[in-house]
Parts: structure tokens; C-alpha cells; sequence
């Protein structure tokens, strides 16, 4: 995967950053197929070939092998990555909630069945320095943060330098106790997670912007002020429109990783645009699977 902008992308509008020039297209058998939630489940397949390529908040497209329905892929963000015995990458996992025709069918997918995936694709987070990290996310937008969090916490290594960060806290929020999904991997791993629901049923009653102004306040008291803090979040466009406000007034820079549908994820088909703001204060449109799907919070034209 090229990270770098390609000259051409100066001269040519429609070539973005992140193409899938590098990506890899293979059909992979699975590994596991797993409930980790109400209606949320975690499948690993084997495919090292992009379990080597791949960066924290790049996805992958994935669709049933042999089959013609559905014809078109889904989008999933890369959640964990795991190596063999010999130190070499090997699987990818994925968190997947049960909506719709794919998901739906790839419930059943067994150990040994046939899946054909393409990726990694995106651009994935920008690597930063930062003291303390906070991943912010809501219903299904925990899943691109997983790798993320090893990799700040000076766990593991992705191809590329990212500066390690004293402090990495995780904020996800769900309706109830039973849609949280992960949770185990992040606390296991030494993140800071704070949990809240709609309903109390599991962390705190209320929102997940109420968790993070929380957590915001306690490191300003603490350091006196939030110097080297970064948001990251995802999640449902109106909560990560909500972060992207409280980031902004709290002065901490923040990323979004969008979950806009895609058709292609190779840049093609333009189903997948999203409004960003030029820089003489004008917006256009930008593809999401290869402008993206992570932007800084303050590009994107929410209204």
C-alpha cells in the first residue's frame, strides 16, 4: 500500500491518495466465526499477505466466495491482526453486526469455508505523537481501534513509527449491556475503558460526548491542561459529529473514521463521497475509501 501522495494526485482530481494499486485480492478460507455480542460477531481468516500490508483503520472488502448474491463486497475494518508461531502474519479478524444480505449469510460461515477479500485499503490513522490518546466510539466503531491501541501502547509494530503514548483510554458507548462488543480485548491489553449505555445497564447512564468531556477534565486537572492529548473516534455520523464539536472546544486535535457504504472500496463507482472543506473555505466531495475512511474532524462539512 502506497502511504505516500502520489505526484500525479496534483495534477489529476481523481487521483487520490490511498488507491488500491497494492492492495491484494485473494480467497481465503476462515478460521473462526464467532458471537462476541448481541448480533455482533468476530471472524478470523487466514491471509497473510495483508495481515503483513495492513495499518491500524484500513479495511478490507469482503464478499462470499462462488456465490453471486450478494454480488458486491462489504466493507470491514481490520480489527485485530495475530502472527504464527515463527513471528510471521498470518490472520485477520473482523467485527461484523448482523444487517442486511451479507452479514446475514456469512453468520454461517463455517472453519475451511471460502470467503474473497481485497484489501488492505484506506488510508488509516496518522501516527502522531501524543501523551494520551483517547479512541472514542459508538455502537459498531470500536472496531478500527484495537490494532491502534497496541500500537500506541508500544505493543506491537505495523510497518511504520508511531511514537508510543503514556496513556491510551477507550470511550464506547451502546444502547445496552448487551451490544458491547470487545471490550475484554481493550481492558486486556492495559486501556483505560470507560463504558457507558443508554440505559445503565452497563458504565455509566448517558452519552458517550458526556464520557469524554469527563475524561478530557480529569487530564487537564491532572497536567493542567490538555497539551498532547488526540482524539480519535467512530462511529454513527450525529455521535462523531458531537465528538468532532467537543474536541474542537476543548482544543485537541481529532480523527474520524467514517463509515460511509461503499460498493467498490477501490475509488470507482463515487458511491461513497463525503463533504470536506478546501482549503480557500470551499468543500467538495472526497471518496471515502480512498481519501479516507479517516479524516481530520475539522475537514469534514457534517451539516
Amino acid at each position: 500500500m502506497n502511504s505516500n501522495a502520489d505526484s500525479t494526485s496534483k495534477s489529476n482530481p481523481l487521483q487520490a491518495d490511498f488507491y488500491a494499486d497494492g492492495s491484494t485480492q485473494e480467497t481465503v478460507v476462515v478460521v473462526e466465526n464467532v458471537e462476541v455480542a448481541q448480533g455482533t460477531w468476530r471472524l478470523r481468516f487466514r491471509c497473510p499477505a495483508i495481515a503483513a500490508a495492513a495499518q491500524p483503520g484500513q479495511f478490507i472488502m469482503l464478499r462470499l466466495a462462488d456465490r453471486n448474491d450478494p454480488l458486491i463486497g462489504r466493507p470491514l475494518a481490520v480489527y485485530d491482526l495475530h502472527q504464527d508461531e515463527s513471528g510471521n502474519w498470518s490472520d485477520i479478524d473482523v467485527l461484523y453486526l448482523v444487517k442486511g444480505n451479507l452479514t446475514t449469510r456469512l453468520v454461517h460461515a463455517e472453519p475451511g469455508q471460502k470467503l474473497e477479500v481485497w484489501g488492505p485499503l484506506g488510508n488509516g490513522f496518522l501516527p502522531i505523537e501524543t501523551r494520551h490518546l483517547i479512541m472514542v466510539a459508538g455502537g459498531i466503531g470500536q472496531t478500527p481501534f484495537l490494532c491502534l491501541a497496541r500500537e500506541y501502547l508500544g505493543l506491537q509494530k505495523f510497518g511504520r513509527e508511531c511514537p508510543p503514548a503514556q496513556q491510551v483510554t477507550f470511550c464506547y458507548g451502546a444502547r445496552n449491556a448487551d451490544l458491547l462488543a470487545g471490550v475484554d480485548d481493550f481492558e486486556q491489553i492495559g486501556v483505560n475503558t470507560q463504558i457507558c449505555t443508554d440505559d445503565g445497564s452497563a458504565g455509566v447512564p448517558g452519552l458517550v460526548t458526556e464520557v469524554l468531556e469527563q475524561v478530557l477534565q480529569t487530564d487537564a486537572t491532572a497536567h493542567g491542561s490538555n497539551q498532547g492529548v488526540a482524539v480519535v473516534c467512530c462511529g454513527p455520523d450525529p455521535m462523531m459529529e458531537a465528538v468532532a464539536k467537543v474536541a474542537q472546544q476543548w482544543s485537541v486535535p481529532c480523527q474520524v473514521s467514517l463509515e460511509t457504504p461503499m460498493a467498490c472500496g477501490i475509488g470507482i463507482c463515487f458511491s461513497c463521497v463525503t463533504r470536506c472543506k478546501e482549503s480557500d473555505g470551499s468543500w467538495d466531495y472526497k471518496r471515502t475509501c480512498v481519501d479516507g475512511p479517516v479524516f481530520d474532524a475539522e475537514k469534514i462539512v457534517w451539516d
